[in-house]
């Protein structure tokens, strides 16, 4: 009798343990409700940012929430448990959040392995490389948990572009202004076409500046840089790249890194200004300075955009010893040299179609135009707080026609200065 009621017992007991251990499988968010005794912390706010590069998954609250993420096989999938966290319509919109596109994740379930913690599994169409880390509030944000969803082999778009286009090999010439060196009005014959890096502001978790109706930098200046790139790849000289081609994030210094990664000849930024006043209004061209900014305002708005990491939000627990070279402060002379020539260029392009908010090149200190080898210049179109320059923004053809004048300004530069045909 004791004998069998001892093998009754640990057959309960299992069956207490293996129900417990399922018991994350299951959904229905009723059954995951804490008593109102505890304090759980509170997930104000969910997003998800998805893009070939990257997927990043957003969870916001008014205190940081303790976590822990495991990558599973067979399937692949990611379990992300948070510690104290009830299952809110707001935690459980991210199952709605998801793009059927989304080239990582296919799915999103919920579930309570144990009493305190709530499960976030992560369905994959394949094995990840996950990072997962705080941020602390900034701006308008609270606290943020952030996973970045990256592919294990990831391809890169920009090198896989131009050996596509085989830009090293054989290629149209570039041609020369009358007056240069050799035949009167004959071709240079480099032995690759020009690479441009256009590189749209913002993204993602960082709108830049909004308009006072609605309008996001960040949308204004990847619509102006797809048609930048659309004119540039027109020309037969000249092969253009995207530095985020979505509305994802990209760090300032991961910027930079493409833009030396595919040896470009031009860094071109494209951003849409913003000022506390709203009659302030004009384009703007700045290069960078390694002597301090030209004006209180270009000190300013340097500072603004170079604040971009901290609303994107980066992981600093990740270390890449290429990208904090490619910010040292080198000796940039010829560098800043150029860069201020076809910002000149570009600026006397734009002026054709917009005010002019300063007539000459200004220089301050954007950690975007740290390339040290690159020519760099960031292009403000127009004050995005300004209501009628908005409009321009938000308008298809004046967009085409900021691009338009950037496109010639570039163009115009290089048929003067054409780069040195170097082996790549």
């Amino acid at each position: 009798m004791r004998d069998r009621a001892r093998g009754r017992n640990r057959q309960l007991t299992f069956s207490i343990e293996r129900r417990r251990a399922l018991r994350w499988l299951a959904i229905p968010a009723a059954a995951f409700a804490i008593p109102p005794a505890f304090a759980a912390p509170t997930v104000a706010s969910t997003r998800v940012w998805p893009a070939q590069e990257y997927t990043r998954v957003i969870l916001e609250g008014p205190e940081p929430i303790a976590h822990q993420l495991v990558s599973l096989r067979m399937p692949d999938r990611l379990v992300l448990d948070l510690e104290g966290v009830e299952l809110t319509t707001q935690i459980a919109k991210l199952a709605t959040q998801l793009d059927a596109n989304d080239p990582y994740i296919t799915g999103v379930r919920f579930g309570r392995p144990v009493f305190s913690v709530l499960r976030v599994v992560f369905d994959l169409r394949t094995g990840v490389n996950p990072q997962v880390f705080q941020l602390p509030p900034v701006a308008e944000f609270g606290h943020r948990l952030v996973l970045d969803v990256y592919p294990l082999n990831p391809v890169d778009p920009l090198m896989a572009l131009l050996e596509r286009e085989t830009i090293r090999d054989q290629v149209p010439a570039v041609p020369s202004l009358p007056g240069a060196s050799g035949t009167r009005g004959a071709k240079q014959k480099p032995s690759r076409r020009i690479v441009v890096a256009i590189d749209p502001g913002h993204g993602g978790e960082d709108p830049g500046a909004v308009g006072p109706r609605g309008t996001y930098e960040k949308h204004v200046a990847l619509a102006i840089s797809r048609k930048l790139k659309r004119l540039l790849d027109a020309d037969g000289t000249v092969q253009s790249v995207l530095t985020r081609d979505d509305d994802y994030f990209v760090p300032l210094a991961k910027r930079v890194a493409k833009a030396r990664r595919v040896q470009a000849d031009l860094f071109v930024s494209i951003h849409a200004d913003a000022f506390r006043e709203a009659r302030a209004r004009g384009s703007s061209v700045f290069a960078l300075s390694e002597n301090g900014a030209t004006s209180a305002a270009a000190r300013w708005l340097a500072q603004k955009e170079n604040e971009a990491d901290l609303i994107g939000g980066v992981n600093l627990d990740v270390r890449d010893p290429m990208l904090a070279r490619t910010l040292l402060d080198l000796s940039q002379a010829a560098q800043i040299s150029d860069s201020l020539k076809v910002g000149r260029y570009v600026l006397n392009q734009i002026s054709e179609h917009n005010t002019l908010h300063k007539p000459a090149v200004e220089q301050a200190g954007f950690a975007v135009l740290k390339a040290p080898d690159i020519p760099s210049i960031l292009v403000e179109t127009a004050f995005i707080s300004n209501p009628d320059e908005e409009l321009k923004l938000r308008n298809d053809r004046h967009q085409q026609r900021f691009a338009e004048s950037i496109g010639d300004g570039i163009k115009r530069y290089f048929a003067g200065n054409p780069p040195l045909a170097a082996s790549r």
